[in-house]
């Protein structure tokens, strides 16, 4: 009789899709902690069962065999659809006191969770969120895949696999050096912004996606020779002269306390707004729980920052 190999393990699978997404096995050893022999043990056992090769490793890096490619979505689903399953596990059996993560983009997260994450925690003691910042894309991209569970992303998104619910939306501030003509100035009409130099943030940033369009709009110069790793990089821009900028309106708060080397001022009858909501799996276990975090996430942004952002009904 033929020997019946044993079928692949869930951990063999995520090995195999972690593998596939880093391109190496040093990178992937790294990021689920495991010794590199024992990851290729593993990955060896799981090419044995299933009687084929899945990488292929050269000086360039690590790179999925043709086979590899056809099977990694299969298994990433079975990864993702493991990992909701254990996740329910724990909602049932301890009534939600499990580690959701949360993603959100580097110009918001800093200045909206310190207002709203003591008070989330109030509310729900035993809820544990592990936060980390990514831009918009890299934020859907690891819903997809299971990185994140839940975040809070600029909206709009047209995407069936995925739901939302909106928060709140922002304004953008315009910025301009202590020095500009147009500082002292607490409404600029649009046609005053036709031929400025606007700064923004490097391109792999939602917000110079948006940034641009505007400028577009409006008929203002983006200025692709100097561009801000950050916020803060580009408020120091602007002290220095090199252009004028919008901020978003959490920033400006958050930030800029005593702006003397800034004026900040708001687009006449032009209001300039960005709008985040909640987006999670549509086919997460823990929906129902998401829905009631947005709306309770909302109630705390209203209470503490309504004078700063619109919160959506």
């Amino acid at each position: 009789m033929p020997v019946q190999l044993p079928a692949p393990t869930i951990k063999q699978l995520e090995y195999f899709v972690t593998i596939a997404s880093r391109s190496s096995f040093r990178r992937a050893a790294e990021e689920l902690r495991v010794s590199q022999p024992a990851l290729t043990t593993q990955i060896r056992a799981l090419e044995t069962t299933l009687g084929l090769s899945l990488f292929e490793r050269n000086r360039t890096g690590t790179l999925l065999t043709p086979q590899g490619r056809e099977l990694l979505e299969h298994a990433r689903q079975l990864v993702l659809s493991m990992r909701e399953f254990t996740g329910l596990a724990e909602m049932v059996g301890q009534g939600h006191q499990t580690t959701f993560k949360l993603g959100v983009p580097p110009t918001l997260g800093p200045y909206l969770l310190p207002n709203v994450l003591p008070s989330l925690h109030h509310q729900h003691q035993r809820l544990k969120l592990y936060v980390r910042e990514a831009p918009p894309r890299n934020l859907l991209r690891g819903l997809t895949d299971g990185t994140y569970d839940i975040a809070i992303v600029p909206l709009p998104i047209e995407r069936d696999d995925l739901a939302i619910e909106p928060l709140f939306t922002e304004p953008l501030k315009f910025v301009v050096p202590a020095d500009h003509p147009l500082a002292g100035k607490s409404t600029v009409s649009p046609s005053q912004l036709r031929g400025e130099k606007v700064l923004t943030l490097e391109d792999h940033h939602h917000f110079h996606h948006q940034v641009q369009e505007i400028c577009q709009r409006l008929g203002a110069h983006l200025q692709r020779d100097y561009e801000g790793t950050s916020l803060d990089t580009l408020r120091q821009m602007v002290v220095m002269g090199l252009g004028v900028a919008f901020l978003p309106g959490l920033y400006v708060h958050s930030e800029m306390h005593n702006p003397e080397a800034l004026h900040v001022s708001e687009i006449r009858s032009k209001p300039i707004r960005r709008q985040h909501g909640l987006v999670w799996r549509a086919s997460a276990p823990a929906r129902q729980y998401y829905r009631a975090l947005a709306a309770d996430i909302r109630e705390i942004v209203r209470e503490r920052l309504g004078d700063i952002v619109s919160v959506h009904e």
